[in-house]
């Protein structure tokens, strides 16, 4: 079932286009993660299919009855109403009525009467459920003072806000923009199964390739203003777009010398132009077109010089760090060494940040000590958004630094070349910084970091808005810095691949320092709570010695069950296709029949329901097989 249709969409800014009549579609049941460089119009292209923004040209149409929710990267509140009466918005009346009877709660005063009403209400809307669900969903995104005015909170508290209010209202279409920012590793990989688990449609903008990875079933990439589909993960994409990249560049090359036969022909006889082949005229000058398409030369690569690093980094004595009851860091102390390669995490509000402007010296510690060697050269990237003048141009943001930068291998480049290397071309750096994307503005907050060469770089949440292909450029230049490094991300693909071991926030001020990447400790805490001992029975009295406990008799399974167990393999693999099968015809768009396109979401409907009800089967007699 077609969810929402775009036709022949165009949008610019000044004398740029973004896109030109572009056609894009989304069905139920897709994931769809829409990828690009930074500035390509990825938000834009949301904001005009969410009804936020119109065209230039063509049109959107969402299918009747479809309700569509949609998370921006700055959400918009009435700033005068508090955090529950902007989830509980009045859109349906389950909400209203679980907004009031959750109001009634948090009230001492609310009478028997009043509460017996909201409760025969909940019963009537068979709301318990749902009310369950948008607990679990506060919960998990940390949002606990339902009272606290809008106006109040940051940004990241903003974002988590605006995240509770489309998951509670469970659209039918999801459109989220960089959903994982602002929400820690716990909360992402929840956000994921969450997202991935259910029947859900979905258009999405992310940077996570593990929660790319794992929630879409479909790639869209917005590249040179047009729209390329891929259906598949994200290592599928990766894979047909290198294959696409390069037959775009062998068809280039051959329009290039096609177009040197054609030139010759069209030059030999000008003052017959009137007279020659019409035809063959406008094939020339589609041919143009197409030679005239940038080949993508070899990926630039980044480095700059290091500052010379003495013996002594950093020395951590004993720090600690509270405000008022709440405790950061209790007593925690580390030597750095050269080339430490350091991951922190932690829930939020953990004090992360707290501790690395301890590390800079940017904030003193209650207690213990903080000592930098003579030759330590910070490089702190923050998640604070670039200041500049409003009259400011890109080039003069690398300029205010340094004229020239000297690389890693001695060679000096000047500022113009320095910001190529971070895919700054020449005529966008003569851009106003307040026309740039979000993740253009970062990009350019990194580089200023790294131009003043430093050899103890601290990101933090440096990912954050960043494209995939500067990500790629970024995780490149780390993997071959020479200095030490401190990364605070919820990025799990970018952590696992440039760190050694962990700084664990656990609580209470407690840090753990533990050996290997992130997904080293994940799986080190699943062993953690498998191996959690069971309860000590008693001690036996000196006279009576310790008898041994006898052991359950565990059922096994019949061979009626296990002939069940292996048919229910069989129909639920046989399922499984069929539904496939039914999504791939869909999506084909072979026929506009109504009652086909019904009766096929109707079957996937009960295919689900059988599904549900065979795993669950399959599951308990797992247990005894």
């Amino acid at each position: 079932m077609n969810y929402l249709s775009a036709e022949n969409l165009s949008k610019s800014f000044g004398d740029r286009w973004l896109f030109r009549n572009q056609n894009f579609g989304i069905n139920q049941g897709q994931r769809i993660a829409l990828v690009g460089v930074n500035g390509s119009g990825k938000t834009t292209l949301l904001n005009i299919l969410a009804g936020k923004l119109p065209p230039d040209e063509g049109n959107v149409s969402t299918r009747k009855g479809i309700t569509v929710s949609y998370l921006g990267q700055n959400p918009e509140f009435n700033e005068e109403l508090t955090v529950q009466q902007s989830i509980f918005s009045g859109q349906s009346d389950v909400l209203d009525v679980i907004r009031d009877y959750e109001a009634a709660i948090a009230n001492p005063n609310t009478s028997g009467d009043a509460m017996q009403k909201l409760m025969e209400r909940m019963d009537e809307l068979q709301a318990w459920d749902f009310e369950v669900r948008v607990k679990q969903i506060l919960s998990k995104l940390g949002i606990n003072n339902l009272d606290q005015y809008i106006k109040s909170l940051s940004g990241g508290q903003r974002k988590r806000v605006a995240m509770a209010r489309v998951l509670i209202e469970e659209p039918d279409l999801l459109i989220l923009d960089e959903p994982t920012n602002h929400l820690d590793l716990d909360t992402i990989e929840w956000l994921e199964n969450l997202l991935s688990t259910q029947n859900t449609t979905l258009l999405m903008v992310t940077h996570d390739r593990y929660f790319l990875d794992k929630v879409a079933n479909e790639v869209a990439e917005l590249d040179g203003g047009n729209l390329y589909s891929y259906k598949g993960n994200y290592s599928y994409f990766v894979e047909k777009k290198a294959e696409r990249e390069e037959a775009s560049v062998a068809e280039t090359e051959k329009a290039r010398n096609l177009m040197r036969k054609e030139l010759d022909w069209i030059r030999r006889q000008p003052k017959a132009r009137g007279t020659k082949a019409k035809y063959r005229v406008d094939a020339f000058e589609e041919l143009k077109e197409k030679a005239a398409k940038k080949i993508a030369g070899p990926q630039l690569e980044l480095s700059v010089k290091t500052t010379r690093q003495g013996g002594k980094i950093i020395e951590v004595d004993h720090i600690s760090k509270s405000f008022g009851d709440k405790v950061i860091v209790d007593d925690f102390s580390y030597v750095f060494k050269k080339k430490d390669r350091i991951g922190v995490v932690g829930p939020n509000g953990a004090g992360k940040s707290t501790f690395l402007n301890m590390l800079t010296g940017k904030l003193a510690p209650d207690s213990g000590t903080v000592d930098a060697g003579q030759t330590t050269v910070f490089g702190y990237y923050t998640q604070n958004e670039l200041t500049f003048k409003e009259d400011q141009r890109v080039i003069d943001i690398v300029k205010d630094i340094a004229e020239v930068v000297e690389m890693a291998n001695g060679e000096v480049i000047t500022a113009s070349q320095f910001l190529q290397h971070f895919q700054f071309a020449p005529p966008q750096q003569y851009t106003f910084v307040s026309k740039l994307s979000g993740g253009e503005k970062r990009r350019l907050q990194l580089l200023r970091v790294l131009i003043q060469n430093p050899n103890f770089l601290i990101l933090d949440e440096p990912t954050n808005d960043l494209d995939i292909i500067t990500l790629n450029i970024l995780e490149d230049f780390l993997l071959n810095f020479g200095g030490c490094l401190l990364i605070v991300s919820h990025d799990r693909y970018f952590m696992d691949r440039l760190v050694e071991h962990l700084f664990v926030f656990e609580g209470e001020g407690k840090i753990r320092n533990f050996p290997g990447n992130y997904t080293d400790y994940r799986e080190w805490l699943k062993e953690q709570e498998s191996q959690e001992p069971a309860p000590k029975p008693a001690a036996a009295s000196p006279a009576e010695p310790a008898k041994e406990q006898p052991t359950p008799n565990k059922r096994k399974a019949t061979y009626n069950e296990k002939k069940e167990y292996e048919q229910l393999e069989k129909e639920i693999a046989q399922l499984e296709a069929r539904r496939a099968e039914i999504i791939e015809t869909m999506n084909a768009g072979t026929t506009t029949d109504h009652e086909q396109l019904t009766s096929w979401a109707t079957e996937i409907e009960s295919i689900n329901e059988q599904l549900e009800e065979k795993e669950l089967r399959w599951l308990e007699l797992s247990e005894l097989i």
